[in-house]
This record gives structure tokens, sequence and C-alpha cells, in this order.
């Protein structure tokens, strides 16, 4: 019931409670949809704790990410969430991810080439063998952590892979990854987290600097040395800039995949009659990823500035407003899924937020898909009679939702 059919009523609009509202609360992480079903339905455009406006339904996500004039930030082209210091060696302005305009559409091109569907798709046989080595690790065990022992060793082996990192750095780099995403919301992230993202990202810089120089010296067929050819072939990639997105990259390579695969296996386990329908039919691998995508996503909202005055719901907000798109309300709205609450791993209909929208949709959304259908296909397939033995979450260190352990049984048939 929406704020007028509430008035109509005679009743006063529900006016929920959004102190919990952030993802540093593991209470609201754990199950953030009472709170964003009650926004949407009843403070389409709310105001946050943080002092940020949020849009909650599908339609208004689909208008703020594809529709009015917005970006990344200010019209001026000030950043808004990271302050900038002219003196420091690494500003994470320069990732594409926080550009707007020509600079994103120039750093996004150059990087683009390497996550085409083409290109990803030769990636299937090298992923496919990690999900394999993964799962034969466990086999005799009886026993696994989805989030440890598969959805961290994935997406993490195989974004190092691609930028030519050696695998045996690989445990260090999801350590200072998941603490480091918290600099990417430095306003707003408490002390304590800001405490361990400022080392941890100190330290991957450290790394690629290193690395970058180590292959001018000696280019290889990676990205980061691809990279490097662009720079040097006349493109206007300054040193820089070639340090940043090596460091975006890795973190946004694989950081929200551990998430996407570790919740999206909850899921599951947690609907056995879904289970058994993708065990009966593993052609549904495709939807029911997009189903885990749409139903419990690990990112539950993107950020935007406008460009323009624009009107939500009878309230105009000026040019430069920050406005939140709350990604996982507007994926369980009722006016564009039918009985959205519920796990549907054959859902058809109308597309997602997972992955955003418009200019800045995600890079990564074709590798993240293939990762978690093969990582998720191959538990499935290879191990029967999963069964959760902890539904409680314990949670990471980082930004997103990423669980930090995610124990289960299997047995033999």
């Amino acid at each position: 019931m929406s704020d007028n059919e509430d008035r109509s009523a005679g009743r006063a609009p529900a006016r929920p409670s959004v102190g919990a509202f952030g993802v540093n609360d593991d209470a609201f992480r754990a199950d953030p949809y009472p709170l964003l079903n009650v926004l949407r339905e009843h403070q389409p455009l709310a105001k946050t704790p943080m002092g940020l406006w949020a849009l909650s339904r599908y339609q208004d996500v689909e208008r703020l990410l594809r529709g009015v004039p917005a970006g990344m930030r200010k019209r001026d082209g000030t950043p808004f969430v990271i302050p900038s210091d002219p003196d420091a060696q690494f500003d994470p302005n320069s990732f594409m991810l926080l550009q707007d305009g020509e600079p994103h559409h120039r750093l996004r091109k150059l990087v683009a080439k390497a996550f085409t569907p083409r290109m990803i798709e030769r990636l299937r046989p090298e992923v496919q063998a990690v999900c394999d080595s993964c799962i034969d690790r466990v086999l005799e065990q009886g026993r696994l952590d989805v989030a440890e022992d598969l959805a961290r060793i994935v997406p993490s082996t195989v974004i190092c892979m691609m930028l030519g990192v050696p695998l045996a750095d690989r445990p260090r780099f999801t350590e200072w990854t998941a603490n480091a995403t918290h600099a990417l919301v430095v306003q707003f992230a408490p002390a304590q987290a800001m405490a361990r993202a400022r080392p941890a990202l100190e330290k991957l810089v450290e790394y690629f600097t290193a690395m970058i120089e180590a292959r001018r010296k000696r280019l290889g067929d990676d990205l980061v040395s691809e990279l490097i050819r662009a720079e040097e072939g006349g493109d206007r990639l300054t040193s820089a800039e070639l340090l940043v997105q090596s460091v975006g990259l890795l973190a946004a390579g694989f950081e929200t995949t551990i998430g996407l695969i570790s919740l999206g296996v909850r899921q599951l386990l947690l609907h056995p009659a879904e289970l058994a329908k993708l065990r009966a039919d593993p052609s549904l691998i495709g939807t029911a990823v997009e189903e885990c995508l749409r139903f419990d996503p690990p990112i539950l909202a993107t950020l935007r500035l406008l460009h323009e005055d624009t009107e939500w719901h009878g309230q105009s907000l000026p040019a430069d407003t920050p406005v939140l798109a709350l990604l996982a309300a507007a994926n369980r709205d009722p006016r564009a899924y039918a009985d959205p609450e519920r796990f549907d791993v054959a859902r058809k209909g109308a597309p997602h937020w997972g992955f955003g929208g418009g200019a800045h949709f995600c890079l990564g959304a074709h590798l993240a898909r293939l990762e978690t259908q093969l990582a998720i296909g191959t538990l499935v397939r290879r191990l029967p009679k999963l069964e959760l033995m902890d539904a409680k979450l314990r949670w990471s260190d980082s930004l997103f939702r990423v669980p930090a352990s995610l124990p289960v049984h299997f047995g033999a048939e």
C-alpha cells in the first residue's frame, strides 16, 4: 500500500525505522528485505541516516540508472564519495567506475575487450578446471566450506590469471581486497573499517606498482600488459591511471562474486525443492544464477548523482543530489515480478538489477555469470545430498555481502 492509499484510507503511512540501514549492521546484512520492502511500499523516496535519498521501486531505479541525467560525479566533475588528494600517488577517483562521460568511456574501452562474451567464453575450460579441483580437494571429507573452499577460490584464481598475478599471492589479495573495499565509501564507512582499509589499500598499491614496473621490462599476454601496450601505443592512459585500473580490476574482479556464489548456494539449500529442480534439469543453471542475483545479491545498492533537477514522488531534488538506487528492493518489487518473495530457479520476466544498469553496468557481468554458473553447477552435479550445517551467516570484512563461512555437509547417494 502506498502513502497515497494510506492517506485515502484515513491512516498515517507507515514510517519504517531506517536506523539499521547500512552494510555495517550484521543483522541488516543477513536479512535486509523486511526493511527494504517497507521502504518500497511506503517510502519509495526515503532519506537514510547517511543523509542520502534512496529509491526502492523497480521503475524508479530504472529511471535513475537509465533515464535521467546522472552519474558518479557532480556536474562540474568533482568526485563525491572519495575526496581527491592531488599529492597522493594513488587516487581511487581515477578508477573507471568513478568516472563519467568521455573519461569513463575511454578507460572502459581500454579494458572492455578482455571482458566481452567471446573472450570470457574462452575461459570456460580453465574456470571449469578450477571448480573441479575445488571439489576434488573435499571429496573425501564429507563436508566443505562453500565460501572458503569454492566461492573464494574460483573468482580470485581467474582474475589473478587474467591480470598475470601469481596464484601464490592469492591469499594475501583476498584479505587486502576485502578490507580495501571500504575505501569506496570513505564518507560513510565506520572508523574501524577505514583503519583496516587504508593499510590494505597501501599494500595493494605497493604490490601493483612493483608488478607494473616488472611488466614494463617484460610484457606478457595478461591484462596489465595489454593496458601498458595501450598506454605506450599513444593512448592517454597515464601511469597513475594504469595503477588505479589494475588495483580496481582486481578488487572488482572477484570480491562480489564470492558473495554471489556463497549466497546463491545458501538459497538453494534453503529451498530444497528448487535445488531438486536444478538437479533434475542442469540446463536451468543460467536462470538459477539470475534468480540468485535477483533474490539475494551481494550488492544492495548503487549511488548516482543527479545532473539536473529531478522530481521523484512529488519532491524535487536539485542537481548534484546523491541518490541511492536500492537494487535489492527493486528486485523484489511486485510491480515488476509475480510472487517476488518466491525463489524460483526457472523464473523468467523482467531483468534484475544485480549488475546495476546504464553506462556503469557491471563490466564483469559475463565473467561473474560464467564463474557462478560453473561453480554452483559443479557443486550441485558432483556433491549429492547437500545440507547446511549452520544457517546463521558470518560475514567477511568486505563492504559487500560476502559470507566469511558457509559450512555444508554432503553424502553419497
